[in-house]
């Protein structure tokens, strides 16, 4: 396994820390940061999660900079980044700070994805992210990271910027999922 593809296995690794921060009641106090108060396991959290996020760029970048891409990582490193969203998602609807519809919009659109890579796989095709793909995912982290941290950079001004990046990650997703479902659609006119 090459280096890029350990560091995209090592954003996997992260997921489980994540979630054991998050969701185990550690009584670690809050901190005060910007004017508001912030659980510590919040800000370690997201934390966890920003520092896993920022693998897929140095892995990507690695990958291409040492002419290190192989269809392992094509295939992982989208699948890392899925896992990674969804579990950080799904522990936000689990402490109410993002809408269930949402998440599940988001989710579904991962798995459907993630199907028809499946599909193209089986057709012996391996597609990497596109670039409308990768503002997806990189709208999701700025989404999630902000929720993880209670908006607390945007709170003392009154922008709900939390609020409003959940929703052009929503956007993004629908957008690059469509776009992805219309490019590979030959899959489905091939299939047996």
């Amino acid at each position: 396994m090459n280096v890029p593809n350990k560091i995209t296995v090592s954003r996997i690794l992260l997921i489980p820390l994540f979630l054991i921060i998050m969701l185990v009641p550690f009584d670690w106090g809050d901190m005060h940061l910007l004017g508001a108060d912030l659980p510590v396991t919040h800000f370690v959290g997201a934390l966890i999660f920003i520092f896993a996020s920022a693998t897929d760029w140095v892995d990507g970048y690695y990958a291409r900079k040492y002419n290190l891409v192989t269809n392992m990582g094509k295939f992982l490193d989208p699948l890392a980044d899925k896992l990674l969203v969804s579990a950080a998602l799904i522990v936000l609807v689990e402490l109410g700070y993002a809408a269930s519809w949402i998440v599940i919009a988001i989710i579904s659109r991962e798995f459907a994805v993630t199907g028809l890579r499946l599909l193209l796989v089986e057709g012996g095709e391996v597609v990497a992210a596109n670039m409308l793909g990768k503002i997806k995912t990189w709208a999701q982290i700025v989404a999630i990271s902000a929720l993880l941290l209670h908006n607390i950079i945007f709170e003392m001004i009154g922008i709900p910027f939390d609020d409003i990046a959940l929703w052009v990650a929503l956007i993004f997703t629908i957008w690059s999922g469509w776009d992805y479902f219309a490019k590979n659609s030959q899959v489905f006119k091939n299939s047996k």
